[in-house]
């Protein structure tokens, strides 16, 4: 039997000022002015439409504004669309709710009203301080602009912070990536989230590639970075997930435990739990189309359900993501397969040196931490 899981909710923006030549999202760049309140009477409507199938049953653990550049909304906005939401759906006593913003953007208006309207954590897409790499990533932000932005994010009462931070950047050194983590550790975020640059199909830098390190420079970079992040009080609890004491990502980790969330807006993707099946739903991309369709099925792209042993497979390739791997008696329940099944998936790599058992966790070995993807193309 699987068993509900806890429940979490992501509202895309898709509007970026500029498009980044390495950016696989859905992001559009806005060419005119923006009618967030029409985008927001379109977010309320799909969450309506979507809650007529799915009826909650746990109250929502976090929202998570994403994008796009969330922050192109003023805070009146957000503010109206976090007390329709609550009008569909019971928030948890201690919510977590993160806005995404960048920099480059967030001048624009006052943290503090931002913190008023409800949202209490925020992660910052910095992605570099250098400025030579900053004008080939397309960025509109200066290297002095996140330092700006933290500060006023911390005199507007925000608490909870995240730096995205890249490394493997074209033609990066070690000591130029060490530079970059070291101006991120002098804003004292409570969590960094650290991304290898990778050339995904669809975007600028996969039909012109720049010139990136080799794969044995960016491991090197890597090891570097990490070390650094050790020492200065962060801890890795997830591949690219970085943390201070109790300041890990709730609404990140829900995704990785293989809990339920509800995506609105253009683009978005939904993972629920319906009657012992488990349904997976993406929204049309196009702005403009999931706009004039929100409120029905129209929007939807793709609604489709999992076949059992995917879920086994889904609930792994998230799990071992974490340092601490995954709990046995909660992949149970999750995906309706035994402990002792799942143990026999993986016994191979159990009885070899990439999995261990911990406790009641399953979990990869330090060594298996670095052959994550191999493990899974061998459980695929």
């Amino acid at each position: 039997m699987i068993h509900p899981p806890p429940l979490s909710l992501y509202i895309h923006f898709p509007w970026c000022v500029r498009k980044c030549p390495y950016c696989d999202f859905n992001s559009h760049p806005l060419h005119q002015a923006l009618d967030q309140d029409r985008y927001i009477h379109a977010l309320v409507h799909d969450l309506a439409h979507e809650l007529t199938r799915f009826t909650p049953n746990v109250p929502l653990s976090s929202i998570f504004l994403g994008g796009g550049t969330p922050s192109l909304f003023d805070a009146k906005s957000l503010r109206w669309l976090l007390i329709e939401v609550e009008e569909h759906v019971d928030f948890a006593d201690d919510i977590e709710i993160t806005m995404e913003a960048n920099p480059g953007t967030t001048e624009h208006h006052d943290f503090d009203s931002y913190r008023s309207a409800g949202i209490n954590r925020l992660s910052i897409g910095v992605q570099t301080f250098d400025p030579l790499q900053l004008k080939k990533l397309g960025r509109i932000h200066s290297p002095d602009d996140p330092g700006k932005a933290l500060q006023s994010a911390r005199q507007g009462g925000f608490e909870n912070i995240n730096i995205d931070l890249m490394f493997g950047l074209p033609q990066q050194s070690v000591e130029q990536a060490l530079i970059d983590l070291d101006r991120a550790l002098e804003l004292k975020p409570e969590h960094l989230s650290l991304y290898q640059l990778t050339l995904e199909p669809n975007t600028v830098f996969y039909r012109y590639p720049p010139q990136l390190p080799d794969q044995d420079l960016v491991f090197e970079i890597q090891a570097a970075l990490q070390a650094k992040l050790e020492s200065a009080g962060y801890w890795q609890y997830e591949v690219s997930a970085y943390a201070l004491k109790k300041e890990q990502c709730r609404h990140n980790l829900n995704y990785w435990q293989f809990g339920d969330y509800i995506g609105i807006g253009a683009g978005a993707h939904s993972k629920l739990t319906i009657d012992q099946t488990i349904i997976r739903r993406a929204r049309k991309k196009h702005p403009a189309t999931y706009i004039a369709t929100a409120g029905g099925e129209a929007a939807v792209a793709e609604s489709k359900q999992i076949r059992r042993d995917d879920i086994l497979f889904e609930y792994l390739m998230n799990g071992l993501r974490l340092k601490n791997g995954f709990n046995l008696n909660t992949a149970s329940k999750r995906t309706g397969h035994s402990p002792l099944s799942i143990r026999r998936v993986l016994h191979t790599h159990l009885t070899g040196e990439l999995l261990e058992i911990f406790g009641d966790n399953i979990r990869c070995t330090d060594k298996g931490y670095l052959f994550l993807n191999n493990i899974l193309t061998d459980l695929l």
